[in-house]
């Protein structure tokens, strides 16, 4: 998938969350909407922030690179290097690494993939936690025993969902609260709000692994 290049100059009251409108963007200009010393705020981004286990794109602003991005309300913080002065209103070029932010995409949508499984094999499995990094996800669940027998049939069914190139469709279930979910037909809609893949073709194939989080807990590995 080749990676898109797009200009949309908007000032709203908060941060426009460009990654969500297209997240197959790689640079985007945008207009500083606030300083305060190395953090600034911006008009619209596509940098994504770290958030619901999904790890925050790297990249720069302005040609600084960006050392923390923090949700904050409606607004995204960023944290720049050190050395240039900005000023609101100015102007400035957001470009992100591409190639980590679309493993990203791919693992996290692999995750979703993985949990909704868990989830209608173990109806009321508690999940603890998850990680998306660019090179490998994670699940952590709540369960007395070992996943190790199930962990083949799981991985089976991932793998033909993703086989099959299913449309995968992202939107907002509450704009004002910037609420929003992705749906796969006749599968699943789940609330999420990071960035997602328009198909699952585009994951490739998933291996499943699984490891001891702990006493009582369960961890499921993804890896593409």
């Amino acid at each position: 998938m080749e990676p898109e290049k797009m200009e949309i100059i908007e000032k709203p009251q908060f941060t426009r969350k460009v990654f969500w409108d297209n997240p197959y963007l790689t640079e985007l200009k945008a207009k500083i909407t606030s300083v305060e010393d190395n953090n600034i705020t911006l008009n619209q981004t596509i940098f994504y922030a770290f958030s619901g286990g999904q790890e925050s794109d790297e990249g720069t602003i302005g040609g600084n690179h960006v050392l923390q991005a923090k949700k904050e309300g409606k607004n995204i913080i960023y944290t720049i290097e050190s050395g240039k002065c900005y000023n609101v209103g100015d102007e400035v070029t957001i470009s992100i690494d591409w190639a980590r932010r679309y493993e990203l995409m791919k693992l996290h949508f692999a995750a979703e993939i993985v949990l909704e499984l868990m989830y209608k094999k173990f109806p009321g499995i508690e999940k603890l936690g998850a990680h998306i990094a660019f090179n490998k996800a994670r699940i952590d669940f709540k369960y007395d025993g070992s996943l190790a027998d199930i962990l083949s049939e799981i991985e089976k069914v991932a793998n033909e969902i993703i086989s099959n190139k299913v449309v995968v469709k992202s939107d907002f279930s509450d704009i004002e609260n910037e609420r929003r979910y992705w749906e796969i037909t006749g599968f699943a809609q789940v609330p999420c709000g990071g960035t997602h893949i328009k198909n699952t073709g585009e994951i490739g194939r998933v291996e499943l692994k699984r490891k001891t989080a702990g006493k009582g807990k369960e961890r499921i590995e993804i890896n593409l």
